[in-house]
This record gives structure tokens, sequence and C-alpha cells, in this order.
């Protein structure tokens, strides 16, 4: 009983606390770090790595990758502006940079700070291609998803820490609830919670392509050649991520409501 009162205490108290409310799904969402606090240290954290790495500039892949950038900042800024979130972006401080990096990844930091691998390219192969990655990483700075990320570790802490507590004078049940929330919370909340940030991702960097004239079919296109680069991946289940096959089946079914978004703003034809 004491116990569960903890806990209900715990999940109380997060309510509570969160304050942030994701501008494309309308939801209330957790933010115990403001972006008032993450964003210097996110620019911080951006900076240092672009002085620690090779850093493409003046050649035709780099200047894409800031045209595709500015390009889907200039569709975020026409989306949140058209659904009630004038403002939203003024403390985004947008920067687009090629590394060079065989690794096949690219990323955005809290605050719009974008860089996009060499070794992404070959897989990307056009600007359309491109545009899906850089709309999917925009789609988490925008979501505040590592916000989100940050404040629900710190939930989970605290439950921890909450349990130990309620069950230090039992030492058989502390072992049982350390052992259970140790796997359960991993797969049963962080990794689905995971999931679910990457899949919303999708979703939105889909709608920001089409919006900046980029054709929406090219994202499961992208994961196709990404599926047939190979290699071992844990199952679903297990996974921070969905599955390829899961992947290409949910853009394929959102690339029509990706369209029909971008011709609210007039944008009819894609590239």
């Amino acid at each position: 009983m004491k116990l569960k009162k903890t806990l209900i205490a715990t999940g109380v108290a997060a309510i509570v606390l969160s304050c942030a409310t994701n501008p494309f799904s309308g939801k209330k969402t957790m933010a115990f770090v403001s972006n008032d606090q993450l964003f210097p240290t996110s620019f911080a954290q951006y900076n240092q790595f672009l002085s620690e790495n090779k850093v493409v500039t003046g050649t035709a892949d780099a200047n894409m990758v800031t045209r595709v950038g500015q390009k889907i900042a200039k569709a975020a800024e026409r989306y949140l502006d058209a659904n009630g979130y004038q403002g939203y972006l003024n403390d985004y401080k947008w920067e687009y940079n090629l590394v060079n990096d065989e690794t096949v990844n690219a990323w955005c930091m809290p605050g719009g700070k974008i860089v996009v691998y060499t070794g992404i390219l070959p897989v990307t192969k056009s600007e359309a291609g491109l545009a899906a990655v850089v709309g999917h990483e925009v789609a988490h700075a925008l979501a505040n998803h590592g916000q989100q990320r940050m404040s629900a570790a710190y939930v989970q802490q605290g439950v921890a820490l909450a349990g130990n507590v309620a069950l230090s004078g039992d030492q058989k049940s502390l072992d049982i609830f350390n052992q259970a929330y140790g796997v359960g919370s991993q797969v049963g909340v962080m990794l689905p919670f995971s999931r679910s940030h990457e899949t919303e991702a999708d979703e939105i960097g889909l709608y920001l392509m089409a919006i900046a004239g980029y054709n929406p079919d090219e994202a499961a296109e992208l994961w196709k050649r990404m599926n047939s680069l190979g290699g071992e991946a844990p199952p679903e289940m297990l996974s921070t991520h969905p599955s390829n096959e899961s992947r290409i089946a949910n853009l394929t079914a959102l690339a029509p409501k990706a369209k029909a978004e971008a011709a609210k703003f007039e944008v009819t034809s894609f590239k």
C-alpha cells in the first residue's frame, strides 16, 4: 500500500509539472527542462561538435544541405503560423552543416541545429530523399522530443527511487521490484516512448517536406534503400525505432495525407 501511494504521488507530480504542448498533436507533454535551459546547452554542444569534426563547405552537396534545411525550416514556420503557433520558432537558431563522416546518419539538436553526414548522401540519392531525412530530424526538434525524453528519464529515475525507499525494509520484495522495474520500464515504457517519437517524427517530417515542395512518396523509397543496406537489427519490441518494414508501410499510407496538407498551402507539384 505504501509503495502504491508513493508511485501514485510520483505520477501525479509528473502530470502537474507537464506544461508543454506539442504543436502538431495538441497534446500536453512532459517538460521538466525548459527550452530556456535546453537550447543554450544544445547550441554549445553543437558548436563543440563542429569544432571537432570536418565540416564540408562550398560544395554542391553542402549547398544542397543548406538549401533543403532552409526550405524545411520555412515549411515549419508556415505550418505553425497557420495553426495558431505564431512565434513558436522565435528561439530556434537554424543552422545546417554537412560533416565528412561515412556514418549513414543525420540529426537535429534541440533549437534547430542540423548535421548531415556525407555517408547518408548515397542513400538519399536526391534532394527529395535528403528532404525526407532532414524533415524527420527537424520534426524531432519541433515536437521537443529531446525535452520529453529527458523528462521521462527523470520520472523513470524518480519512480525507481520511490520504489527502493518504499521497500527498504523488505529485501526480497526490493530485489523483485528492481529486477522487474529495470526490464519493465525499458521495454514497457521507455522504448515504446522512443518508437512513438520516431513514428511521430516520420509523420511530421512527411508533412514538412511536402509543404516545402518535395514529393512525400520519396520518404518510403528512402527507407526501402535503407532497408536494403542490410545489417542485423533487434526485434521491433526491443528497439527504439520502428522496424524498417513498419516505417515503409506507415510512410506509404501517410503520403497522400501529406500531399493534401501541402495543398492547403497551395503546393500541388513536387520535386
